[in-house]
């Protein structure tokens, strides 16, 4: 195991465990929040947070596979993001 290898473990699980702890941070948001924006920005959060875990995990595995997931997901992630913010400011959808 070479040195650039050993630093990659260390700075995935430090990765991990950020995102982890973000993700926690923003279920508690989520949870308490006190309006309804304050919870549609931690839904949006935790959309981030996902796709970051879906970023660090094909770098881990070393396969292209996992970024091109997380683009679709990020797509699909903006996309609900703002349809729920339209449902609540508006009350429809679609006009």
């Amino acid at each position: 195991m070479t040195p650039a290898d050993d630093f990659l473990s260390w700075a995935l699980a430090i990765a991990f465990a950020s995102v982890a702890i973000s993700q926690l941070m923003s279920m508690v948001r989520l949870v308490i929040g006190p309006g309804m924006a304050d919870r549609i920005l931690a839904l949006d959060t935790m959309v981030l947070n996902a796709i970051g875990v879906i970023v660090l995990v094909g770098i881990s595995q070393g396969t292209p596979l996992y970024f091109e997931v997380a683009l679709i997901i990020a797509m699909l992630g903006f996309v609900s993001t703002v349809a729920y913010a339209r449902f609540v400011l508006r009350g429809d959808i679609i006009e």
